[in-house]
């Protein structure tokens, strides 16, 4: 909010309402979610080009749908990791699924930490290139990088309480993985109190899922809000971004070739689907992850997207798609900190030989294994490389204006990879259901999310039966109406990045 009075971020906040009031006669008229987010996106960008800097209230609204989708993420991933497993019957299955996510997550980024390499140096990029290096911010990004034993046990369990508020994926996992496993070796004996327990965690996750429908129907407005100061942001640094033009135009370029044309491949070769009807079914997802710069916040979307459209089975879609936020990454652990890494190399005449690079892109993969889907990822990875490698930080400073611009697309290809891997994991196990991916439409129908609540209740209520995995055959059961799966994330806020602090990936 402006500290003081600003009749342009009035009139700004006015012309937003508006199109909201246009946006909704639009949905009454039952025009697709993907249209309604491509107007809006469009109308963003008019927005903020036309009042840029006098964007305050309409920033507002984009922070509140950020904090609304926010509360949602740890209980929906809590719930679904729950669910998926305790619906497994066996650790053999959990043990298979684990090793085979990890596996494809981290290939995807390591095949985008090689392309990087070779287009970067092929390209001389940074190459000729004066750099006046700035005295201060280096301080402030090296101390973002914790020692490598405080990252580990920052990756594990602490206080549930702690992790819920922070949204820290990874140890919210790891312990549901630790109930859901302590479940299946106590279910061994067939405890009917056991059954009790699964019917909480089914019914808890059918109405979270309705509950994301709510928040579904928002996101079209979200993404006006969220384009507008973006675009604003962006503009009021075209000097610095044309100052590295370059850098720019291949992080996007790269960044692209990595999401459609690698992932493509993966999805024809190792899943044998068909790449472009699989891209038009995530394509909501792809959009509001570009928006809002948060791979974590898109789980309430790309979660349903994998088992509703693609037919990804739910114990595979909501365990390797949460851990797809915290490993692998590959547009802000792959492509960012190798293009920064190229570009200071080069511009700084540093010499670096074949092992030099091969070590960088080791260094990168490890830094992978933690990285958190939240906005800030990419300036905090690069960090943690250039610090490993002894390259100079102050040449992440310069770059923070480009690294929250490229950062669209990087959270973009992030989702893509996750969702990419799903896919696969799910194939490689011959699980994947060919039957929903041909079913499925690329417009999600819409319906009225009261009825849909009812259908959930009265479908739960006919299916009490004796066994614990008829409970997850009935989550696959279909409702009499589709949760509408439009778009959904977690927004990052587009506030200026008056600190590499507030960097956005």
């Amino acid at each position: 909010m402006p500290d003081s009075f600003d009749p342009l971020s009035l009139i700004s906040l006015g012309a937003t309402v508006a199109v909201f009031a246009i946006l909704i006669g639009l949905r009454l008229k039952r025009l697709g979610f993907t249209s309604l987010v491509l107007i809006a996106l469009a109308a963003g960008i008019g927005i903020g080009v036309a009042f840029r800097g006098h964007l305050d209230y309409v920033g507002f609204l984009g922070d509140a749908y950020i904090q609304l989708i926010t509360a949602i993420v740890a209980p929906l991933i809590f719930i679904s990791i729950l669910s998926s497993i305790t619906s497994l019957g066996t650790l053999a299955r959990l043990r298979t699924t684990g090793l085979s996510s990890v596996f494809w997550l981290l290939l995807t980024n390591a095949i985008a930490i090689v392309l990087t390499l070779a287009v970067a140096i092929s390209l001389g990029l940074g190459r000729g290139v004066e750099l006046d290096l700035p005295d201060a911010g280096a301080d402030i990004l090296a101390g973002m990088v914790e020692p490598l034993d405080q990252v580990i046990l920052g990756l594990l369990p602490s206080n549930l309480i702690g992790d819920f508020a922070s949204n820290a994926i990874l140890p919210i996992i790891l312990f549901a993985v630790a109930i859901a496993v302590a479940y299946l070796l106590a279910a061994r004996n067939d405890n009917r109190d056991l059954r009790a327990f699964k019917r909480v965690i089914d019914g808890a996750k059918q109405v979270l899922m309705v509950t994301v429908g709510f928040i579904i129907e928002l996101t079209p407005y979200a993404v006006l809000a969220l384009v507008a100061t973006t675009t604003s942001t962006a503009i009021t640094r075209i000097e610095t971004i044309l100052s590295l033009l370059g850098v720019l135009v291949l992080g996007f370029a790269i960044t692209f070739a990595d999401a459609y044309l690698v992932n493509g491949v993966l999805l024809r070769v190792f899943a044998d689907v068909n790449p472009i009807r699989w891209f038009r079914f995530l394509t909501p997802a792809q959009y509001t992850a570009f928006t809002t710069q948060s791979s974590v916040g898109t789980l309430p979307i790309t979660i349903p997207t994998l088992t509703k459209k693609i037919g990804v089975p739910e114990n595979i879609a909501s365990f390797t798609a949460p851990i797809g936020t915290t490993i692998g990454m590959p547009g802000c652990s792959g492509i960012w900190p190798m293009l920064s890494a190229v570009f200071a190399i080069n511009a700084l005449g540093i010499e670096y030989s074949i092992v030099d690079y091969v070590t960088l892109a080791v260094l990168a993969l490890f830094v992978s294994l933690g990285t958190a889907g939240v906005p800030g990822t990419a300036i905090v990875t690069a960090t943690a490389v250039f610090t490993a490698a002894g390259l100079p930080i102050e040449v992440l400073v310069l770059l923070i204006p480009i690294s929250a611009v490229v950062g669209t697309a990087s959270t973009m290809s992030n989702v893509t990879a996750a969702a990419t891997a799903a896919t696969i994991v799910a194939r490689r196990a011959g699980v994947l259901d060919d039957a929903v991916f041909a079913a499925a439409t690329s417009e999600p129908d819409r319906v009225e999310l009261e009825s849909e609540a009812g259908a959930a209740v009265e479908s739960h209520a006919s299916a009490r039966v004796e066994h614990d995995q008829e409970f997850a055959d009935e989550w696959d059961v279909p409702l009499s109406g589709e949760i509408p799966l439009g778009q959904c994330e977690l927004p990052g806020t587009t506030k200026t990045l008056s600190s590499p602090s507030t960097a956005r990936s």
